[in-house]
């Protein structure tokens, strides 16, 4: 264990024993790239979420920003730390080569990211929302915005962001007010108030590149009628110099409970006759676009869910291990020594309870990323169709699983410590404290479940699902192939709850066409957490069968020792996690309608 930010031993039996990222080398787009190659990108993400991104980590909780004279002031650590992010390329990882980019698989790229997530979310959001905002730009820009706006932001000179929220709507993106007016040189003029602008002001960069959902004058109504705009801080002229300050003023920053080091802003655009604004792509299909650079947020954001509680885990595996408190209850004898606090069978369900969500969930954010190179690398068409149509279903669940459950296993972190994980003094806390916000951000957990049921389960006559069944059913084939008595019993039981699963499916979905749509989206959030416990129990299973085929090779004492944690972890969830599927079935399948029938009255 080379950190308290991940195992590293975990990450490559992810990468390469169980997802087979060094067999996309074999494509063109990753032809010069080999496992050394991989391990360097790894390794040199380690370092520097080590050395630059870890030791501020405190700091950036204590010293939040502050809003001095019209500008934001925060600790020297976090340029420090992402400059040198930059330095080392990372902005562009995953891009083309003629963009200057590594051309890393993306899965790659997530595991070198998920470094930076553990060691200082808060530090890491500025360049991740960068990089979400430069692929916003790629895909929909033109090729004039492409080159203006693009190429520095992937060389780290501009930064990004994402300004969709307004006050009056929250999560409601229909009724957005922002206005854009054309103007006679084909720019727009914006005006309007954006809240909880994570990175929204900051002096990190020459430039921020405000991605702003705003409706064209005489636009149709609601979600239809939203068109997406380049705003930047400073404009920008046609040879890249800076030229004057946009009409974009940092209206004050919000002071949250965690995640204190990014700023959060709320920005006012077009406080002194409207903010220049370009418009990317054709006018009324900005939510379209938006959702590319969301569905990617999404998966960050579970991404981020499971490093922070990643990072608990291990700090409380660290205080289980060291802290010798009691004895055995088999053991009478006060005189005895105490023993440490890991020997204790409470102790152990709380440390198996975060290893199978942390591991878990770890496993599931990367099994997205290989599904994103399978749909941009992959051989056929049939293969992309597919891989488009298992991340469309499983993104709300590599949101929505990991910030449940990851938050609950920072709870178990700090439960661990007993009192000292109370306190300061001890870091357990602030992990709490900034996956807080992870069921929220990005289309809070609630949404996830209606897109989930709404949407996701149904859309092009259950294609999606029936993608993800056969995947079940490969799953299911290669465990029984094992012949591992361990991963057989595992097989029998996920069986179960994929049936258990297709029959509250088969329930639930035909209350759509009858009308009953209100009843059937009330209930959404015990179904998505049934299928997200079902989902995990299939990246367990693969997880014990990819430990099982490494098993029979007779491995070295300390591999062995890695592997009987896989075992022990699946057997686990699926002992203690699983069966809550049942439960949540049961509660669906009754087509409960309390939700709905208590009046406001009644609370």
């Amino acid at each position: 264990m080379d950190s308290k930010i991940i195992n590293r031993r975990d990450l490559d039996f992810m990468l390469y024993d169980m997802l087979d990222v060094e067999s996309l080398t074999a494509r063109p787009r990753f032809a010069d790239h080999s496992r050394d190659t991989f391990d360097a990108a790894i390794d040199l993400s380690m370092k520097i979420a080590t050395d630059h991104y870890l030791p501020h980590l405190r700091k950036n909780d204590t010293h939040e920003p502050r809003f001095e004279n019209g500008r934001v002031v925060m600790i020297p650590e976090v340029k420090a730390a992402v400059d040198q992010f930059i330095e080392a390329g990372l902005l562009a990882a995953a891009q083309e080569e003629e963009w200057g980019g590594m051309q890393l698989p993306t899965t790659v790229a997530h595991a070198c990211y998920a470094l930076f997530d553990g060691a200082n979310v808060a530090t890491a959001s500025y360049t991740f929302l960068t990089i979400g905002a430069s692929n916003l730009i790629k895909s929909f820009g033109s090729d004039a915005q492409r080159e203006r706006y693009l190429r520095p932001m992937l060389a780290g000179r501009f930064f990004g962001t994402m300004a969709l929220t307004e006050p009056q709507a929250g999560s409601g993106l229909a009724d957005v007010r922002t206005r854009a007016v054309p103007q006679d040189d084909g720019t727009y003029r914006i005006t309007g108030n954006k809240i909880f602008i994570s990175a929204g002001d900051h002096e990190l960069s020459e430039n921020i590149i405000h991605m702003v959902l705003a409706r064209i004058e005489g636009a149709p109504a609601g979600v239809k009628g939203i068109s997406l705009f380049i705003v930047p801080k400073v404009l920008v002229n046609e040879d890249g110099s800076l030229g004057a300050r946009n009409d974009v003023a940092l209206g004050g920053l919000i002071h949250k409970m965690g995640w204190r080091g990014t700023t959060s802003t709320m920005l006012n655009f077009g406080e002194n006759g409207g903010a220049v604004g370009y418009l990317v792509g054709e006018p009324h299909k900005g939510l379209s676009y938006m959702f590319q650079m969301m569905n990617e947020a999404r998966i960050g954001v579970g991404r981020c869910a499971v490093m922070l509680g990643y990072a608990g885990y291990l700090h409380s595996l660290d205080y289980a291990r060291n802290r010798p408190q009691g004895r055995l209850p088999t053991d009478k004898d006060p005189a005895s020594p105490q023993v440490p606090i890991v020997n204790h069978a409470d102790v152990k369900r709380m440390l198996l309870a975060q290893k199978a969500a942390v591991e878990g969930g770890l496993a599931l954010t990367l099994t997205c990323a290989r599904l994103v190179d399978e749909q941009e690398t992959g051989e056929t068409d049939a293969a992309r169709a597919e891989a488009q149509l298992l991340l469309d279903i499983l993104t709300p669940i590599a949101k929505a699983w990991p910030s449940d459950y990851c938050l609950e296993a920072n709870v178990h972190a700090i439960q661990i410590h007993g009192g000292y994980g109370f306190t300061r003094e001890y870091q357990v806390e602030q992990y709490y404290r900034d996956n807080r916000l992870n069921p929220i951000h990005e289309g809070t957990n609630g949404i996830q479940a209606i897109d989930l049921l709404g949407r996701k389960v149904t859309m092009m006559n259950g294609a999606a699902l029936q993608a993800l069944g056969k995947r079940y059913a490969q799953a299911i084939a290669e465990a029984r192939a094992s012949g591992d008595d361990r991963v057989l019993w595992l097989a029998d039981r996920f069986e179960e709850a994929v049936a258990r699963l297709r029959k509250t499916t088969e329930t639930l979905v035909p209350m759509g066409a009858e009308g009953k749509v209100e009843l059937l989206l009330a209930n959404a959030t015990a179904y998505l957490h049934q299928f997200g416990h079902t989902v995990l129990a299939w990246i367990w299973l693969r997880q014990a069968t990819t430990a099982a085929r490494l098993a029979a090779a007779a491995p070295h004492d300390a591999e062995q020792a890695f592997l009987d944690g896989k075992f022990a972890a699946a057997r686990y969830f699926y002992v203690w996690e699983l069966p809550k599927t049942a439960v949540w079935a049961g509660i669906l399948e009754s087509k409960d309608d309390t939700l709905l029938a208590t009046a406001d009255a009644s609370f």
